[in-house]
């Protein structure tokens, strides 16, 4: 008995030891960082939804960024603040936390909305640019706990996403707090020492500039060691609090040190490791090396097949990221047709909801949330799982790429076609009805596809098509009714 016992324990013992040795241990060094793997899961799931809700929706204006601007003498942010609070001097963005209270949020309805969509991960923005922290931060006394709400919307969020399966995102945008205000205006409530836990500590006057429908500073000096530290603790509040499937940073990292941006990714990285956990941190070039994280594109997308899996952030509204009464939301149609875009070259979407200041989302964006669930519904097994193929696509539509490049790209049209792989299996998914009634795929012509193409199926349809292989094109008769209302998913063996 005691011999069993001891070659028990022995076996235990050994397994436990190799499981120890097979975990990553990731130091504060590029080097290591650079073991980072993106996870099967993530290159998996292609869609995801965040929120853009905080602070910064109760005005109901148009700028996330309404925080910096309201301070902005001319900006018409600032003129808005002065019609309904006064002047900035005298009401200032920390008088408008009390009027944040989320009477109407509830997480599950959301994170059932989140389903419906098709999303396989999703979650709240945890901190923005404004310095308030949507959990309940000990390092941190301006928290969605002690002020406006009194509610940890992270934990909340994090319950009933989680309860549904679905993996959990929080995206952090704190390091555009340094300089964000301006703490140097001394006919502000920035300046007051009394207020620096919220607006950040006092820097010098910033070089500003206009970048389109944005605004970016160049600051000077750059970050102090007690600015750093904060950023470092709430960042660590996060992973240790909630631990995230996937955290999501803003660009302007790189304004931090990079033993402070090597130290928390080493953080994060062993904390899932020592969780069993399959974690995702994305970024913005330039903030991290290239392999040390997932690449992340604002309103952006790769021009053709990226090696490794990436992820595109854009939002329901063409040009704006919160909730306001004129915001414009994009085509149902136009949302799908940029997902699988976005997936035929190996990349994942994170689309932006934008909620009413009380915690509701609004009508508009649960119908085109739904309707994309519907489409995924029918033709999800182009899109789930998937891999690309030898080409992403063709058509006449040319993507443009660069940062904010969606904010002027109208679309695609009926001659777009995309690919995508799944166990074997290939399909074409065509990104509009040719008015023919014949889709041409060139890249399936007799002499750019050797293969032998046995049967075509267009999911939802049950009529029996006809194609023609010629050594310009695939063309494919299509049938007289269409079994979607959007993009058409043709599945060629």
């Amino acid at each position: 008995m005691k011999s069993a016992l001891k070659i028990s324990f022995i076996a235990v013992l050994l397994i436990t030891v190799t499981q120890l040795h097979s975990q990553k241990k990731f130091k504060a060094n590029w080097e290591s960082l650079s073991q980072y793997e993106c996870p099967e899961w993530f290159r998996d799931a292609k869609f995801g939804i965040y929120t853009h809700w905080g602070v910064y929706s109760v005005p109901e204006d148009e700028s996330d960024w309404y925080g910096t601007y309201m301070y902005t003498e001319g900006h018409p942010n600032n003129t808005t603040h002065k019609e309904n609070y006064g002047d900035p001097k005298e009401f200032g963005y920390k008088d408008l936390v009390p009027l944040f209270t989320a009477p109407k949020f509830d997480a599950d309805e959301w994170a059932e909305l989140f389903v419906e969509s098709g999303a396989r991960f999703a979650g709240p923005a945890g901190e923005h640019a404004d310095g308030f922290s949507m959990w309940d931060s000990k390092a941190n006394p301006w928290n969605s706990v002690d002020m406006g709400p009194k509610r940890d919307i992270v934990a909340e969020l994090e319950t009933a996403i989680r309860k549904r399966g679905l993996k959990y995102v929080v995206s952090l945008h704190h390091s555009w707090l340094w300089g964000w205000f301006p703490t140097w205006d001394e006919n502000t409530d920035c300046a007051d020492p009394a207020n620096e836990s919220l607006y950040g500590e006092k820097v010098a006057s910033t070089a500003w500039r206009v970048e389109g429908e944005r605004g970016y500073y160049k600051v000077d000096p750059m970050p102090s060691a007690k600015f750093e530290k904060l950023w470092l603790e709430k960042v660590k509040e996060v992973v240790d609090g909630y631990n995230p499937d996937l955290l999501w940073f803003d660009n302007r990292v790189q304004i931090l040190s990079e033993k402070v941006r090597q130290e928390m990714m080493a953080y994060a990285y062993n904390n899932a490791a020592k969780n069993n956990q399959e974690f995702v941190l994305t970024f913005k070039r330039p903030d991290f090396p290239l392999g040390t994280g997932t690449v992340d594109l604002e309103r952006n997308r790769m021009p053709d097949i990226y090696p490794e899996p990436w992820l595109t952030d854009n939002s329901i509204s063409k040009q704006k990221w919160i909730w306001h009464k004129d915001l414009k939301c994009y085509p149902t149609n136009n949302l799908i047709d940029d997902l699988v875009d976005i997936v035929s070259k190996n990349g994942n979407l994170l689309l932006n909801v934008a909620p009413n200041p009380d915690g509701t989302i609004p009508e508009d964006q649960k119908q085109r949330l739904r309707k994309m669930g519907q489409w995924l519904k029918l033709n999800g097994e182009a899109i789930y799982e998937t891999r690309p193929w030898l080409v992403y696509g063709e058509g006449p539509t040319e993507t443009k790429t660069g940062h904010l490049a969606d904010m002027h790209f109208d679309g695609f049209g009926d001659e777009d076609i995309r690919f995508t792989t799944r166990n074997g299996q290939l399909y074409a998914i065509a990104l509009g009805w040719p008015k023919s009634n014949v889709l041409s795929v060139k890249s399936l012509s007799s002499t750019s596809f050797n293969g032998d193409i046995k049967r075509i199926e267009l999911i939802g349809s049950k009529s029996k098509l006809t194609w023609e292989q010629t050594k310009t094109s695939l063309n494919i008769q299509l049938p007289s009714a269409k079994p979607c209302e959007h993009a058409f998913v043709f599945k060629i063996n």
